[in-house]
């Protein structure tokens, strides 16, 4: 493996693993957040996580041949985990009520619907 290459895989590039259901069955589904494109499935935790390592080399090899930049990793410490969001009056006042009918803040019920 070329040094370059070995240098970009070692990086900590965060990871996204899904279990997913529909037609075809359950399986499960690896992105790359800071790499578009960079994903992959497996049947299992265990393979999906074997495909991800091989979706990350390809993607980093294809890059590098083609004279593209990779972005660099993004650490979680560079985030204050604060942004500022305007919204519609009636769709404040809808997520202030349904906040309301859970009994929690209308930040913790933004966050859970953020989560979903």
């Amino acid at each position: 493996m070329d040094k370059k290459v070995r240098e970009y895989m070692e990086l900590p590039y965060t990871r996204m693993t899904k279990k997913r259901t529909d037609s075809s069955g359950e399986y499960y589904v690896c992105k790359i957040l800071e790499l578009d494109g960079c994903h992959t499935c497996g049947d299992t935790i265990v393979e999906v996580e074997k495909n991800i390592e091989e979706a990350l080399l390809g993607y980093i090899e294809t890059k590098l041949e083609g004279g593209f930049d990779i972005p660099k990793p993004v650490d979680a410490e560079d985030y204050s985990g604060k942004f500022v969001v305007r919204l519609p009056k009636q769709l404040h006042q809808r997520l202030s009520i349904e906040a309301g009918k859970e009994g929690v803040s209308l930040n913790q019920y933004a966050l859970y619907k953020l989560a979903q």
